[in-house]
């Protein structure tokens, strides 16, 4: 199993950026830019008002922003991840569970690189002290990737099952940028609001990560047993309907 996954991984990694001009370099582009395009504009707006939580912009989104973009790109690289290894599938050497499983580890480790590459950036750039828990930090980074792992297995079955999902999926996720706490923090919203979006569980992974970031922040809302019931009970869900029938859906 682990030569396979390592195999699959190797291919993803040639056939994805491979023979792109610039290479990974692209996935270090995309946070930085959007970061600053969000920076800029609201600095614009707010002028030389503070953040809601310190005194630095660019940190404050960065920390919601990268941990929105590593669920997101997770869960529908994972969705996509049997059609992407649909012919390797054919060898009884290959499962499914080796097809997510190397997608999941290689696109997590991408993510937890980028974070690292971007945050220490912008401390540099700043010349900010950050006193980080790393221990919570670390803690937000495996629940996202955990998130993203149970929901894009979920999505996998249903996006075979039902080829219609893949639409109504992505009309359902468009608003929920605005609703995981990226540009705000929970405690700023009306408490109606609060009750609604309490059942969101990236605004749960962006409140733990900003606990872990700023250290003053204490977040209290956050609830990891939810995120985690939620994590494993989609991919426990997703895995039992796929076994026995991910052959029959790829042939769909």
């Amino acid at each position: 199993m682990l030569r396979t996954v390592t195999a699959l991984m190797l291919r993803e990694i040639a056939t994805t950026h491979g023979r792109s001009f610039g290479g990974y370099l692209w996935a270090l582009a995309d946070p930085i830019l959007g970061i600053a395009l969000l920076t800029l504009i609201f600095q614009g707006v707010m002028g030389r008002a503070s953040p809601p939580i310190g005194t630095n912009f660019p940190l404050f989104y960065a920390t919601g922003y990268i941990v929105f973009q590593m669920y997101n790109d997770l869960a529908g690289k994972i969705a996509a991840s049997l059609r992407y290894s649909r012919p390797l599938l054919a060898y009884p050497a290959v499962t499914f569970v080796d097809a997510l499983l190397a997608r999941w580890i290689l696109n997590a480790l991408l993510h937890v690189v980028v974070f690292v590459l971007v945050v220490a950036g912008i401390a540099l750039a700043f010349r900010l002290t950050l006193v980080m828990d790393a221990a919570v930090v670390v803690q937000a980074l495996a629940l996202t990737a955990l998130l993203g792992l149970g929901v894009g297995t979920m999505n996998c079955f249903l996006t075979m099952r039902f080829p219609v999902w893949e639409r109504v999926w992505s009309i359902f996720n468009r608003p929920l940028f605005l609703m995981s706490g990226v540009f705000f923090t929970y405690d700023m919203m009306p408490r109606v609001v609060q009750e609604l979006l309490w059942w969101n569980p990236v605004l749960h992974l962006v409140g733990l990560m900003r606990r872990g970031v700023y250290g003053i922040y204490p977040a209290d809302y956050v609830s990891v047993t939810y995120v985690l019931a939620l994590s494993l009970g989609l991919l426990a869900m997703g895995l039992l309907l796929l076994r026995g029938r991910y052959r029959d859906l790829l042939e769909l």
